[in-house]
């Protein structure tokens, strides 16, 4: 049997009787994302296609579906609806459908600002509207896994952020260490948008106290959640 190592769908290609590829969103390790219409509603939706090597027994794909459930009362989440299955070259292929939420991944935003990042005053509404949104996923005791600026979809700007995460990973079951891992890219994500280590040194002292110098034991005795990060920002004095 042949392995698939892409689907490459086509505009227009009809699964299952039931769902119109319009477009490809992104394509990572685990498989595939595209927007598709239901032919029966007209609503359009996302999907997510696995790659049989990369989802045995249909683990990867279930232990995802399971992880979207359980934090579906979180607003950064997107919203999981349920999983079908298609035949392709031999292979039986699950793939999930969720919300298809539209917006800017971060990294195509940056690129569209002013010397390719954010001001400080901006960046904080940013980093407050991110660690918000993942004090509900760190409460219900999970992570996101691989937190990086492809990951995150930028919905709304204005005085503060509107922002959805994808792309979430299993590395087993949450626990501290992989919550403490979150924190730490979220200071990373920070620290990128202001324009990295670049313009690190003319950043107000404020900036820098939240960056701890993006070492790791430094970050995690200020905040070892992103509950205690958004306190922290909340608190922050700024001179």
């Amino acid at each position: 049997m042949k392995q698939i190592n892409d689907f490459d769908f086509e505009p227009g290609e009809i699964i299952k009787a039931k769902y119109e590829i319009l477009e490809q969103l992104g394509k990572g390790w685990e498989g595939e994302v595209y927007l598709i219409k239901e032919l029966d509603t007209g609503i359009e939706r996302a999907a997510k296609f696995f790659y049989p090597k990369r989802n045995k027994n249909n683990k990867t794909s279930r232990l995802y579906a399971k992880k979207l459930h359980k934090l579906r009362n979180c607003d950064i989440i997107i919203q999981y609806f349920t999983q079908d299955e298609v035949f392709i070259q031999g292979h039986i292929i699950k793939f999930l459908i969720s919300d298809f939420i539209e917006g800017e991944i971060l990294a195509s935003y940056l690129k569209r600002q002013p010397g390719k990042r954010l001001q400080p005053f901006t960046a904080l509404h940013f980093l407050y509207a991110l660690a918000k949104g993942m004090e509900c996923v760190h409460r219900m005791k999970e992570y996101h896994g691989d937190l990086h600026t492809d990951n995150i979809i930028v919905q709304k700007v204005g005085l503060g952020f509107d922002l959805k995460l994808v792309d979430l990973y299993n590395w087993g079951p949450g626990n501290g260490e992989h919550i403490k891992d979150d924190v730490v890219e979220m200071i990373r994500i920070f620290h990128e948008i202001l324009g990295g280590q670049k313009h690190y040194a003319k950043m107000p002292k404020e900036i820098k106290d939240i960056c701890c110098g993006l070492k790791k034991t430094l970050i995690l005795k200020k905040y070892k959640t992103a509950g205690k990060l958004r306190e922290y920002l909340e608190n922050m004095q700024w001179k």
